[in-house]
């Protein structure tokens, strides 16, 4: 069966031309034209993938990321914006969404992401389920949990998957090309700004101090590692 994806816009152009290209690529649609009936649908349906127009009427599209994320939907989400402005694109990464596009856009770069989202949360699903521990943090690759000095850690989907790829790959240098090819799985170079605000996000979320982390180290001019803490 086709992969089904809910368009969410308020352009009936927009709309028009997304649905073309996407059923033309292969999969089944869906469309809501404001962000509370995008919320309706994805409560009552299931789909592969959302893409989400950030300005909407009834709810914008941060909000809609924000109620999706909280009630534990965790459908990937390719956010679109027309505005070239980069909190906008920082807050929507934030929360929840697994990638975005600025308008306009072509119609086979948003395919294009489209299928390696996708194809990346194929991929994604553990196949070694042994947990991981670095120092106070045990990682749980089959729950997609991990824990902080036995508290559960709240990580979005894209997170955990960066936490995770950072400890298979512990005490090694990752550049942000190489994180984007590895949990984005993005075939080209794209905007590592995107592999910065998880990084940032991972942070808040496991260093005592995040302004001067233990685990995830930055490694000037190469990338990140993720390591033991030193005692």
């Amino acid at each position: 069966m086709a992969q089904k994806i809910l368009i969410v816009d308020d352009e009936k152009s927009i709309v028009t031309l997304l649905n073309y290209n996407i059923e033309k690529a292969g999969y089944q649609t869906d469309v809501a034209y404001d962000g509370l009936e995008a919320v309706k649908k994805c409560e009552a349906n299931e789909y592969d993938l959302i893409v989400l127009d950030l300005m909407l009427p009834e709810m914008d599209g941060m909000e809609v990321c924000k109620h999706l994320r909280t009630n534990k939907i965790e459908t990937p989400i390719l956010m679109l914006t027309a505005k070239d402005d980069e909190f906008d694109k920082v807050l929507g990464l934030e929360l929840g969404a697994d990638d975005y596009l600025t308008k306009p856009f072509s119609p086979k770069e948003v395919i294009a992401r489209i299928k390696a989202i996708l194809r990346r949360t194929q991929k994604s699903t553990p196949t070694n389920f042994q947990s991981i521990r670095i120092g106070e943090i045990t990682i749980f690759p089959e729950r997609y949990e991990a824990e902080l000095n036995g508290n559960t850690i709240v990580f979005t989907r894209k997170e955990f998957e960066l936490l995770n790829y950072l400890a298979l790959n512990k005490g090694k240098v990752i550049s942000r090309d190489q994180l984007l090819s590895g949990v984005w799985d993005y075939d080209f170079v794209g905007d590592t700004r995107i592999v910065d605000v998880h990084i940032s996000h991972l942070r808040e979320k496991i260093e005592p101090n995040s302004k001067k982390p233990i685990y995830i180290k930055t490694v000037r001019g190469l990338g990140y590692k993720l390591e033991e803490p030193s005692q």
